[in-house]
């Protein structure tokens, strides 16, 4: 009898290993990902080997055709994480690119600085640190980082460039290249001075300009909002990116020599901190706002941002009790984390109501910092189901039934490939570089222990063999070579072949609830004007039970459905300016958009002045529909300074801005925004932002960024300037609007 007892345990054994291969790793009402197969409803991908899987969808399947054996590879007992990892590696050595370097996608020529950045930063700058490189230069153009094209003709509209900078950091981070760093450095600090001269907003503390990625403004701004006003908007992501580059500009500096500059660049990352956690934070949501925007007057948007939420942890700008709550209290979705929440209601899925898996790939590693293994778990699902059962990588799916939205995606898409080949980096192995080498903080979820080991990873001169044992959100010990080390880190000196073993803890400090819902629509905008002199009145939302009334960005009345009386509210007699905006709020407390703002002021306070009074008018003849005698030109030659002499009648605070034309290009595409420096009194008081309206369109007149002055009584001169700062992102250097009028409000 004795004797048969090995063979006894062996078949229980294989019956254990079968049982296990059969226990879902995720299992959602939508979807369920298994060890080797994916089933969502009708439709299933299967773990064929670890080099192919097939797909029911349109019988689609991958095959390998050949290893790439100078990149990491990733073997798992979860063999879904073993093929899809072969497959993004497979797909990544396949994008063609110009001058060796990576193109956004092979439907695709060029490259995007967000989005060469965003995948570097995710993996590719320790997978291949040299290609890597080759593309984020590309992306510079006289010494600065390039802007990409985008809302308005992109930069100051959209100022997130700065992700080249910690995608560039990363890449020394892996390489230790010196030559490198110096190299960047240079380039850092001048992108960074000519931003702070421009977007920088001191009563706040933040920058200015556009959400990161999310560029497509009608479905990430109110309907109401043109690129003027995106322009003054104080986005989470983007101050995020700018806290990330200035900490790393201070380590460049002081890597470099420059003990001076790098001080002043750790305050200023210290003031962009404070300033997100001060004025972005709601401490009733337990999240982060999306944005502050508005007019005159700034409101925090209701919405939370995905990626700027993830960056908020990346990047310690939430500290440890604030990520907890982030990552257990933000609105999932059973296909994944969409890029905002809640939804904005009747607007095709790009952004809105969309998983891009990239983005999915920061939560997870915000999910891995935070230890939450359910996230992790849940992230990881999310990721690996779309490219199993469309048997390839997409750019972004629904999150309404994860479908990948076809008219906006591509085949083999960089940032998505980038996100798979993170899982290994950044959860499984826990990969965190660091100057002077590589700690090791995986997070492993209990159902997904076991053989976890991930191989041939290249740092700096030394390639490394790494094996994750067990489960947990610590690593217990960590053996490098067979022995035992303090603690879990590889030094960067080492060169040559290494084995590492992590050891984890088997146990979870936290174990909060993360569960996905079905996704969530706010009321649409409120769409508002007024009703005689004193009144603003509304069109009733649908599915709101109340409204919101503010002034100046502040709640000054909450009233009910009006139904058959209407909605309207009457302004109390008051002196000055005061902006009025309504907010629709739904039976469960979900917030639509702030309204249009309404200013409201005696026009007794308001004066405007032709241009043409301080300089010739343009004979331009597509130029038509000025308020005057005419419009001035302002290019990167004509009328570089302009002196406007104002008669103020009665000292105090200002509104100004000019009614301009730009027909560069379209209001959603381009590089050829208008910018200029507005002087007082030998002082630069702020940049003037002109975004184009229209291609070819020089009869769209609309109103500028504004700027708030102090004014005293009498004959005052403010000067339009352009300096070296308003230099643009056109390489051929168009800079040009029309200017029919400078207007004057009086704020009090």
């Amino acid at each position: 009898m004795f004797r048969k007892l090995p063979v006894i345990l062996f078949f229980v054994m294989v019956f254990a290993g079968a049982m296990a291969q059969d226990a879902p790793l995720y299992e959602s009402e939508v979807f369920t990902l298994y060890p080797r197969k994916v089933v969502e409803g009708k439709n299933h991908a299967d773990i064929v080997a670890d080099n192919a899987l097939t797909s029911t969808i349109g019988q689609r399947k991958w095959i390998q055709r050949s290893p790439a054996n100078n990149y990491p590879s990733l073997s798992s007992d979860m063999g879904v994480s073993t093929t899809i990892h072969n497959m993004a590696i497979e797909e990544l050595s396949n994008i063609p690119g110009h001058d060796s370097t990576w193109c956004i996608s092979t439907d695709k020529d060029g490259i995007g600085t967000r989005d060469i950045a965003y995948a570097t930063t995710l993996s590719l700058a320790s997978i291949d640190p040299a290609t890597a490189q080759r593309s984020l230069m590309k992306r510079v153009r006289q010494g600065q980082i390039v802007q990409d094209a985008g809302t308005g003709g992109a930069w100051p509209v959209g100022t997130d460039r700065t992700v080249w900078v910690t995608a560039a950091w990363e890449v020394y981070l892996a390489t230790g290249d010196r030559q490198w760093l110096k190299r960047c450095y240079e380039i850092v600090r001048h992108s960074l001075s000519q931003d702070e001269d421009m977007i920088f907003d001191p009563e706040t503390g933040l920058v200015r300009g556009e959400t990161s990625l999310a560029d497509c403004r009608k479905e990430v701004y109110p309907y109401w909002m043109q690129p003027a006003d995106i322009s003054q908007s104080e986005c989470l992501s983007t101050n995020a990116l700018f806290f990330r580059a200035y900490e790393i500009a201070a380590r460049m500096a002081k890597l470099c020599g420059d003990a001076t500059s790098a001080t002043q660049y750790q305050q200023r990352a210290n003031r962009i901190k404070e300033a997100i956690n001060a004025r972005l934070w709601i401490e009733s949501k337990g999240c982060y706002s999306q944005y502050l925007y508005g007019r005159t007057s700034l409101v925090a948007s209701s919405r939370s941002d995905a990626l700027g939420q993830a960056l908020c942890i990346i990047f310690g700008i939430a500290d440890p009790v604030r990520a907890r709550r982030i990552v257990t209290t933000s609105y999932a979705s059973p296909y994944g984390v969409p890029c905002f929440s809640p939804q904005i209601p009747n607007i095709y899925s790009y952004h809105n109501s969309a998983v891009w898996p990239y983005i999915q790939a920061y939560w997870l590693w915000a999910a891995t910092v935070a230890g939450n293994p359910q996230a992790v778990t849940h992230s990881m699902a999310s990721i690996y189901r779309p490219v199993a059962l469309n048997a390839s990588h997409t750019d972004l799916f629904s999150a309404t039934d994860g479908e990948p939205i076809a008219a906006a995606n591509s085949s083999s898409p960089l940032l998505s490939i980038a996100a798979t080949l993170s899982i290994a980096q950044r959860t499984i192995a826990g990969i965190a570089l660091e100057e002077d080498g590589i700690a090791f903080h995986p997070v492993i979820p209990r159902i997904w222990s076991g053989k976890n080991q991930v191989n041939n990873f290249r740092y700096r001169k030394a390639i490394l063999d790494i094996s994750v044992q067990g489960f947990g959100d610590q690593v217990r010990a960590c053996y490098i070579d067979g022995k035992k080390q303090n603690k879990a880190f590889l030094p960067a000196s080492l060169t040559g072949r290494h084995s590492v073993r992590l050891v984890m803890n088997g146990e979870f400090a936290y174990n909060d609830l993360s569960k996905p819902q079905p996704l969530t629509f706010s009321p649409e905008t409120p769409r508002v004007w007024f009703d005689g002199a004193n009144r603003i009145a509304w069109q009733q939302v649908h599915g709101s039970k109340e409204y919101k009334i503010l002034r100046n960005g502040n709640t000054v009345a909450i009233q009910p459905e009006g139904f058959i009386n209407g909605n309207h509210f009457d302004i109390p007699d008051e002196e000055g300016y005061a902006d009025y905006q309504v907010v629709a709020v739904s039976e469960d407390g979900t917030e639509s958009f702030a309204s249009q703002p309404l200013a409201h002021y005696d026009l007794a306070n308001m004066q405007q002045y032709d241009m043409t009074r301080f300089a010739p008018a343009t004979s331009f003849a597509a130029c038509k529909g000025y308020s005057g005698n005419g419009a001035v030109e302002i290019t990167t030659s004509d009328n570089t300074r302009i002196d406007i002499t104002l008669d103020i009648p009665t000292e105090g605070d200002y509104l100004i801005d000019f009614r301009y034309a730009n027909g560069s290009g379209s209001p959603v595409r381009g590089d050829m925004c208008a910018t200029r420096m507005l002087w007082h009194n030998n002082k630069c008081m702020g940049s003037i932002v002109f975004p184009q309206r229209g291609k070819d369109i020089w009869n769209d007149w609309g109103y500028s960024t504004p700027i708030r002055l102090h004014l005293e009584k009498g004959a005052q001169t403010i000067v339009l300037i352009y300096e070296l700062a308003n230099e643009n992102m056109n390489a051929q250097g168009v800079n040009r609007a029309m200017l029919d009028h400078v207007r004057l409000i009086r704020l009090q």
